[in-house]
This record gives C-alpha cells, sequence and structure tokens, in this order.
C-alpha cells in the first residue's frame, strides 16, 4: 500500500494543499480495482454529471485538460461538458433547476444571484486574474487617478469588470459614479472606440485585451488587475453545484471539485501540453499566446475551506459597498450560506 508523506510542518497552506489534491489524483490513477483471491472486484461505474463552462475563456483550459488528460474519469466521474454562453442569472437557474449539475464561472457574477436565493452551492474554486483595466496613453490616462473625468469602455454594464474596478477606484480615492462615465460597446470595438477618442481607458478580460495591446504598439498602459494590491490572492474563477447534489451525493460533488483543481495544476506545471490541448477552442490565439496568458493567472491559488469561505465574505463585504449586494446583507453569514465545504 502506498504511505503518502504527510507535509513538513514548514509547508505553505497551499503547498499542503497541492501536496494533497496530487496525492488523491495518485492514488485514484493506481488503484482502478481491488484484487481479493482470483477474483477481481471492478471500481464502480463512473457517475455522470453535467458541467457547463463556456468554451471561449481561455482561463478554463483546466476543464478541457480535465475532460482530456482523465482526471474526471480517474476521480470515478464521467463529465458531459455544456458550452453555456447566456447570462449568469440563466447558467446558475440551469443548475438549480436540474438541466446541469454544476458549472465554473467568475465570482464576481455569482454573488447578486446567489443572494437572490438560487438553490447552487459553491464548492471549490480554480485560479485568481482574468480582468485588467488599461489607460489610454494618448489620452494621459496612466494612472488610476488620471481616470478623473474620463470615460471607460466595458462589454457589459454588469460585467466583472465594471463592478471589480469600481470598488477598486473607490479604494484610491476615485468615485466610480461621479468622477468615471462606464459606457458599453461590443468587446472587439473597445480598441476602436479608443482610437476615435471616445473611451479613454477599458475594462475587459484577456484574451480580448492581450490582443488589443499586441496590435497596438505600446499605445496602453496597465493601469491595475484583479490581482491587484490586497487582491493579489484572491480565487477569481470558482465552481458551483446544484444544491441536491451538494446535500445527497457529497462524494460526487467533491470528486468534482478535486478533479478540477488537479487539472488546474496540471496546468501550471504543463503550459505547453495545456495550451495544446485548448488550442481547438481559440483559433484566434497560438499555443504561444496561450502560454503567456497563462502565467499571468494564479493557476496555484485554489481555496477551501475556510480560505474560500472568507474570499467570499470579502467579495461580500466589497459588492455590498458599491451597492451591488444589499446593504443589508451579512458577508460572513452570506459567505456561510453559499458556500459547501465538499473537500473538508
Amino acid at each position: 500500500m502506498t504511505q503518502t508523506t504527510a507535509p513538513a510542518p514548514h509547508d505553505a497552506p497551499d503547498d499542503q494543499r497541492r501536496r494533497l489534491l496530487r496525492a488523491a489524483g495518485a492514488a485514484a490513477l493506481a488503484v482502478p480495482a481491488i484484487t481479493l483471491g482470483r477474483k477481481a472486484w471492478s471500481a464502480p461505474p463512473l457517475k455522470k454529471l453535467t458541467f457547463a463552462w463556456n468554451q471561449n475563456a481561455f482561463c478554463l483550459t483546466p476543464i478541457v485538460v480535465a475532460q482530456e488528460r482523465g482526471f474526471f474519469e480517474k476521480n470515478g466521474l464521467q463529465v458531459e461538458l455544456v458550452n453555456y454562453s447566456g447570462s449568469t442569472d440563466q447558467l446558475l437557474e440551469s443548475i438549480a433547476t436540474g438541466k446541469a449539475d454544476a458549472a465554473v464561472g467568475m465570482i464576481h457574477r455569482w454573488l447578486k444571484p446567489l443572494e437572490a436565493g438560487f438553490d447552487v452551492k459553491i464548492i471549490g474554486s480554480s485560479h485568481g486574474g482574468c480582468v485588467r483595466l488599461l489607460g489610454a496613453k494618448a489620452a494621459g490616462v496612466t494612472t488610476l487617478q488620471a481616470l478623473k473625468g474620463k470615460t471607460v469602455g466595458v462589454s457589459d454594464l454588469a460585467a466583472p469588470g465594471k463592478h471589480f474596478f469600481s470598488i477598486l477606484l473607490a479604494k484610491n480615492g476615485v468615485d466610480p459614479e461621479r468622477d468615471i462615465t462606464w459606457r458599453q460597446y461590443p468587446a472587439d470595438l473597445l480598441g476602436v472606440a479608443v482610437d476615435k477618442g471616445e473611451i479613454h481607458a477599458i475594462a475587459d478580460g484577456d484574451p480580448n485585451l492581450y490582443l488589443l495591446e499586441k496590435r497596438s504598439n505600446g499605445a496602453y498602459t496597465e493601469l491595475a488587475t484583479n490581482l491587484s494590491g490586497e487582491y493579489a490572492r484572491k480565487v477569481c474563477c470558482v465552481i458551483g453545484a446544484r444544491g441536491d447534489l451538494v446535500r445527497n451525493d457529497r462524494p460526487s460533488a467533491a470528486a468534482l471539485a478535486r478533479s478540477i483543481v488537479q487539472a488546474t495544476e496540471y496546468t501550471h506545471d504543463n503550459p505547453n501540453e495545456a495550451a495544446k490541448v485548448f488550442a481547438k477552442y481559440s483559433p484566434k490565439i497560438s499555443p504561444d499566446d496561450l502560454r503567456k496568458l497563462y502565467a499571468t493567472l494564479t493557476y496555484t491559488h485554489h481555496p477551501t475551506n475556510v480560505d474560500l469561505q472568507q474570499e467570499i465574505a470579502f467579495y461580500a463585504d466589497d459588492f455590498r459597498r458599491i451597492s451591488v449586494l444589499k446593504k443589508s446583507t451579512d458577508p460572513q453569514r452570506f459567505a456561510q450560506q453559499v458556500y459547501a465545504n465538499v473537500l473538508g
């Protein structure tokens, strides 16, 4: 029987978590069947689950890795991936009503619908990153303070970029409502709007901003990201499952969260292989560009248990400050309600 070496006392919590998750994956791979005498007792049938995701999001490469490199199967699951590009409210409703068993998405989009009472529980996390704020040098926007009196372009007025950077600007002395004008454009026209002088900065995600910068010959300055300052070790993309799955089949919910974390670690450790796996979903982005983008994400930060619950509470408090969540919402109680510790 293989023995797992306990983490050294000086190991950081993230290192301990990574060590334990990798050990769990190795154990799942090493024991497909139990032999007793002359009889072989096969592993139980794989649990079938439906998982919704947005295949246009490069940061979700670990979902494809989990599918194509066998992480779901090693954890006893047969997962059907469903591409979902509708609104977050529709996505969470599809989970709550059983049309999908689970999904992955940005915590910035999920908190308001979850406050509304969808029967969906956050059960894990993948990474941090994804959202950036660029200033146009020609408009003199090279600092957050220089945004006062300027117009910021977004692809959606309810997008994570607008919510997150509204909070960050407020914390840096810029009133996101009085000092800033927010204007919506289709994502592929944000650069055109800058060129026309209609907007002076862009809050959006990669790869859109990465490709825009690549073509612009240094026309932009990165003002901030959702990993700036106190957010450097905060999660961005979380995993949610329908409430009755968590209540009635906790092992399957745990297996799903574990599979994605293991695939996220694999993506971090093997960016070349991960880029090859995801390449068929990214015709506009080369594997080399994908590898560069992976390096901007915190693929080794995927908190669980109390750590994740506290991060949910932190964001809930932020969103309450800008009235995305109700002023009466208690961040700690809210985090306890929407999070289920299936990996504890």
